[in-house]
């Protein structure tokens, strides 16, 4: 998939909150929606598959975001235009499309559309593209137990496999890097079981001037981490272990000195 990566490795799942939209548009005197306007999708499409990232997550649309009705429906409008524009070009470019999130409350107009793209792609083997629109992590939690409970799941048999079927996001990888726009530093209900173990990477640029350049940044990061899920590497492991046979011998910690201090 794509060209060969110059890069020592890239996540199989990158995810993308798209922040800074309405940052960058008041800078410049404009309407929030210029600011999604302004942000182009293909830079980044193009550099995932160029270094070979399987699947693209982009965040782009939250059920908890608390903006006036005219402006939501003018983003939903949008959706429909962006969708309706460049599903030729997707299917063509062997991307598949998926959407992420909830689709009652919206348009027929525009389900429609998102049904039609996404059955239109769904043979691409080439990039996967998630699109999270009106979605929430926790509204994705609570939507997958109460499917689990119509279809009459034993709760012995339970486990995170079979949890994560149940997901948006069921039968992919989970994210291995997440990345935030706009500097700012938070999950914002995005992906909150998926992301669990995903490195995350902030960077101060807004979402309509995050380019390619930007996201090999963000890729050469993540390329340079020693992903650890939660377990030691070697080299802090034999730290530890030096010290601990060293404290054996010696007076214990001084106060407020610990383990933790390493790392």
């Amino acid at each position: 998939m794509g060209i060969e990566s110059t890069l020592s490795k890239v996540p199989r799942h990158l995810a993308i909150i798209m922040d800074g939209v309405e940052q960058w548009a008041r800078q410049r005197g404009l309407p929030r929606l210029e600011g999604y306007r302004a942000g182009n999708l293909w830079p980044i499409i193009e550099g995932c598959m160029e270094h070979g990232v399987e699947v693209l997550t982009l965040y782009a649309f939250s059920t908890e975001t608390g903006w006036p009705q005219e402006e939501i429906d003018s983003l939903v409008a949008l959706l429909g235009e962006l969708i309706g524009g460049e599903v030729l070009k997707l299917y063509r470019d062997e991307v598949q499309l998926r959407y992420i999130g909830r689709l009652e409350g919206l348009p027929e107009s525009l389900v429609r559309k998102i049904q039609e793209a996404t059955e239109l792609t769904k043979g691409n083997e080439g990039l996967i593209l998630n699109i999270a629109f009106n979605y929430g992590g926790r509204t994705e939690i609570v939507d997958a137990v109460r499917r689990m409970i119509e279809d009459g799941i034993d709760p012995a048999s339970l486990d995170e496999g079979l949890f994560s079927r149940y997901l948006c996001t069921a039968g992919l990888p989970d994210p291995d890097l997440i990345v935030r726009t706009a500097g700012e530093m938070r999950f914002s209900d995005f992906l909150i079981w998926q992301g669990a173990y995903a490195e995350y990477y902030y960077t101060p640029t807004c979402w309509p001037d995050f380019d390619k350049e930007e996201l090999y940044r963000a890729l050469l990061a993540y390329s340079k981490r020693e992903r650890r899920f939660g377990k030691l590497t070697k080299t802090l492991s034999e730290k530890y272990e030096s010290k601990h046979k060293q404290q054996e011998y010696t007076t214990p910690p001084a106060d407020g000195e610990s383990f933790r201090s390493e790392f």
